[in-house]
């Protein structure tokens, strides 16, 4: 998100720099920490790869991991922290690096991170600008602040779409695999072990970024795909029947989305924006933390008849294709010229 921002306001005549630390290289240490986990030996000494590579707008890499200060960014009208860590740098930074903005894409108050730091940071003097609804209100409910910019992610139509289709030969269903216990696959596994109960020869098909750990397996004769290269994850959600998002807390989840715009009916908990996606259809929302509502949706979906199925697929299209990267660039600017005001009047 933040290289798309970066270049897209950079096309509507904007300058932009972006400033970052350098990727960290894995380490021995970082060797045998994954040999732990997943139970293989992947050696390498290249950083890994990042959306910030190939940015077509000026980007500065820090010589090491450390805090930005005003020599490492240009004199400007406004500047936009990424994470809490980076709201803390950008707060210090005198008024000259312009008015000081903060994109949050998620609540980020993790049981691995310093809690009240972060929190802290939301109460830092700087124009929010978040991606879902629940986002505002945490800012609101939880911090009191009412000064707030909701973005909603968009989805790129070109990389993500798929034809019209029917449903697949065998019951097919799909998830985003994660051992995050906050991404909720162990939800998502537990209410299609349900459902395969009364859907005998149920497939699921998944993807993920790591090898799996012997802690959260999938069942016997999924189809899963490591790490994938992004130009086929569109096949991948195209070939399931409905996909399954069981977060217990998400910034957005744009795999929702993501699959929406192939076509594939969604069943989500209200984490993130799911409330806001699933609201017209194109899917079904369940209740948190609760594999037999879960698994009564899959049940749902895959019983429905043929024309019921394709009407729920024509609309979960309908929904992605409704946002824009356009509109969204609209909104993140109008956060950005907010900030200024808000800076202008003395208010950050």
């Amino acid at each position: 998100m933040i290289a798309i921002y970066a270049e897209r306001l950079a096309e509507r005549g904007h300058e932009v720099v972006v400033v970052s630390q350098p990727m960290a290289r894995p380490t021995w240490r970082d060797h045998l920490r994954s040999f732990v986990k997943y139970g293989r030996l992947e050696v390498g000494s290249e950083a890994p790869a990042s959306h910030l590579d190939g940015l077509k707008i000026p980007h500065r890499v820090l010589e090491r991991a450390r805090p930005v200060v005003d020599s490492d960014v240009p004199d400007a009208d406004v500047i936009i922290a990424t994470w809490w860590e980076t709201a803390e740098w950008v707060a210090a930074l005198s008024k000259k690096k312009g008015a000081k903005a903060h994109f949050i894409q998620h609540h980020e108050v993790f049981d691995y991170m310093p809690k009240e730091r972060v929190k802290a940071t939301w109460r830092l003097p700087l124009h929010k600008i978040t991606i879902s609804q629940w986002l505002v209100d945490s800012a609101r409910e939880e911090y009191g602040d009412t000064h707030v910019t909701c973005v909603p992610n968009s989805v790129d139509t070109r990389q993500f779409h798929a034809p019209l289709r029917g449903r697949q030969p065998v019951p097919t269903v799909g998830l985003l695999y994660s051992s995050v216990p906050w991404k909720g696959c162990d939800i998502s596994l537990a209410a299609l072990s349900l459902a395969s109960r009364k859907i005998p020869g149920i497939q699921l098909v998944s993807f993920g970024a790591n090898p799996l750990p012997d802690s959260l397996p999938l069942p016997a004769g999924t189809k899963y795909h490591h790490n994938p290269p992004q130009d086929q994850l569109r096949d991948i959600y195209a070939s399931c029947d409905v996909w399954l998002c069981g977060s217990r807390e998400e910034g957005f989840g744009l795999p929702i989305l993501e699959a929406m715009a192939c076509r594939t009916p969604v069943i989500a908990t209200p984490a993130g924006a799911a409330p806001e996606l699933l609201k017209s259809g194109g899917g079904l929302l369940v209740r948190p933390e609760d594999p037999e509502d879960m698994s009564r949706a899959i049940l749902k979906i895959c019983d429905t008849s043929d024309a019921e199925w394709a009407a729920m697929s024509a609309q979960a299209h309908a929904t992605a294709v409704s946002y824009t990267w356009a509109d969204a660039t609209d909104r993140f600017e109008q956060g950005l010229r907010r900030a200024i005001e808000r800076h202008r009047a003395g208010e950050l």
